[in-house]
């Protein structure tokens, strides 16, 4: 077994054709088909379902999937490490990221990073918390983007600091307001960035309590779970989803109230109020790896720019 046969292996499975495992690797589809062949007889059991609508695991293929992974990121470690001594900068990272921390930190970072080290090569993969814990532990991914409620025996080193808001539909009123007053919070799509002043009125949990809400489901975001549950809200609602935006939709539509990361809330396209929460409440995110000591020289160097410049503990 040769590492472009583990490389062949794992391009077929995540690409699920044979066809389009060659164009990635520059190969032939019968070189693919060969090569699975091989590896097959060398292992001992089959590692491919073929079928019309095209290949996936076997049940041995998934479970020797994590290896091949580990052995493919070790030759990869191994390439930067030889690479740093010979005074080069090159490489690729692999970084999971939710949906949030996607738009706010690896959007402007492949950029920024890029401009600095163009000859390493960013892969990004966004998924739930769940998705990038389980890259993080099969070696998809080198570390990912995960709130510390989410991390379960992962090691994290939480970066930032990202704000709870309780959001309403537009023409909410607290009591004692004055509907044709100046109305702090309000937004027709516009949010601040991350780390930007913004003056927010403030919502108690008192206040909150007989207001039904639209929430997401099971561990989508455990952190406003954390705080439902923390402040004793019992949540009332017919509404439970996923994303972040058809959240905010159903609250700008009067289905309840929400409580959003405030990293969500940027370029919505619809008319709501923000609250700061009280008490407050965070959601605390940072990036997780397996082993942060035997990092391979790129990603160490990515990793430790991200926590240089995105990182906001000390404001």
């Amino acid at each position: 077994m040769t590492l472009l046969s583990y490389q062949i292996f794992k391009t077929v499975a995540e690409a699920g054709s044979f066809h389009k495992a060659a164009d990635i690797l520059g190969l032939t589809p019968s070189a693919i088909s060969h090569a699975i062949a091989t590896l097959e007889k060398e292992l001992g059991f089959s590692v491919l379902i073929r079928s019309k609508a095209g290949v996936s695991l076997t049940s041995h293929g998934e479970h020797i999937m994590p290896y091949v992974s580990a052995i493919l990121a070790s030759d990869e470690s191994l390439r930067q490490v030889v690479s740093e001594f010979n005074g080069l900068t090159r490489g690729k990272v692999r970084i999971g990221s939710f949906s949030s921390a996607c738009i706010a930190f690896v959007r402007p970072l492949i950029k920024a990073f890029g401009e600095l080290y163009p000859a390493i090569d960013i892969e990004v993969y966004e998924g739930t918390y769940a998705e990038v814990s389980a890259w993080i532990k099969n070696g998809t991914v080198d570390f990912g983007f995960l709130s510390s409620s989410s991390t379960g025996d992962i090691p994290i080193e939480i970066f930032y600091r990202d704000p709870l808001l309780a959001i309403t539909p537009a023409d909410f009123r607290k009591e004692g307001e004055v509907a044709d007053g100046k109305l702090l919070g309000l937004t027709d799509g516009e949010a601040p960035r991350p780390g930007q002043a913004v003056e927010l009125p403030c919502l108690t949990a008192a206040e909150m309590k007989d207001w039904p809400f639209v929430v997401q489901r099971g561990p989508t975001d455990a952190d406003v779970q954390n705080f439902l549950k923390e402040n004793g809200l019992a949540v009332r609602s017919l509404y439970h989803v996923v994303d972040d935006l058809s959240t905010v939709a159903l609250v700008a539509s009067g289905f309840g109230l929400g409580i959003m990361p405030e990293l969500t809330m940027q370029d919505i396209p619809y008319p709501i109020r923000r609250f700061r929460l009280q008490p407050a409440s965070y959601r605390m995110i940072g990036l997780a790896a397996l082993n942060r000591e035997r990092m391979a020289p790129a990603v160490r160097t990515m990793y430790r720019y991200i926590l240089d410049h995105y990182g906001n503990l000390d404001a």
